[in-house]
C-alpha cells in the first residue's frame, strides 16, 4: 500500500481517478488532480510547504517532488510528464511540459507551457524556461525550438500514461 500521511493536520487531497503505485509516498499539503499517475518509488513530500499537481500529469518512478520551508511551494500544471528519477523542487511547471529522466528543476524556476527539459538537465534557481523550446545541459540552456513532432508528443504522452495506469487498476 502507498504511504499517504498527513503532516501537521495537512492531509493529501488526491482525486479518486488517480493511480498511486503501491510503494509511492505522498505526505502533507499535497493536491493531485484528475487522471494523474504516481508511479513506483515516487515521493511527493508536502511537509514544509504546499505541492499542487494538475490533471493528467504523470509522476514517474523514483521522482522526488518537494518544496522549501516558508518560501517556495511547488506548482505542477496539467498534462505534465515528470520522467524517472527527476527532482522538482519549489518551482512552477506549467502545462504540457516534459521533464526528462534525471533532470532537476530548482527553487523559483518557472518552466512555461510547451517546454521539454532534457534528461539530466539542471534548471537552476530563478531560471525561466520560455515556452516552445528544448532546454538541456548543466546548467540548462535554451537549445532549439520544439518541432511539431515534439509538440505532438507533449500532447499525447499524458494520455498514454492514463492508459498505462489502467493496467494496474484491476
Amino acid at each position: 500500500m502507498p504511504i499517504i500521511l498527513p503532516v501537521r493536520e495537512n492531509y493529501p487531497q488526491i482525486d479518486t481517478s488517480v493511480f498511486v503505485a503501491d510503494n509511492a509516498t505522498i505526505v502533507g499539503n499535497v493536491s493531485i488532480g484528475e487522471s494523474c499517475s504516481i508511479w513506483f518509488n515516487a515521493v511527493i513530500r508536502g511537509d514544509v510547504n504546499y505541492i499542487r499537481i494538475g490533471n493528467y500529469t504523470n509522476i514517474q518512478d523514483g521522482v522526488v517532488i518537494h518544496c522549501t520551508y516558508e518560501k517556495n511551494g511547488t506548482d505542477i500544471g496539467n498534462f505534465v510528464n515528470v520522467g524517472h528519477n527527476a527532482i522538482v523542487h519549489g518551482c512552477v511547471v506549467q502545462d504540457h511540459v516534459l521533464i526528462g529522466m534525471g533532470a532537476i528543476v530548482m527553487d523559483r524556476a518557472v518552466v512555461e507551457s510547451n517546454v521539454i527539459i532534457a534528461a539530466g538537465a539542471v534548471v537552476l534557481e530563478n531560471t525561466r524556461c520560455e515556452s516552445g523550446y528544448l532546454y538541456a545541459g548543466i546548467p540548462a540552456k535554451k537549445i532549439k525550438p520544439l518541432t511539431d513532432e515534439q509538440v505532438g508528443m507533449l500532447q499525447q504522452l499524458p494520455h498514454n500514461y492514463v492508459l498505462y495506469s489502467s493496467w494496474f487498476n484491476t
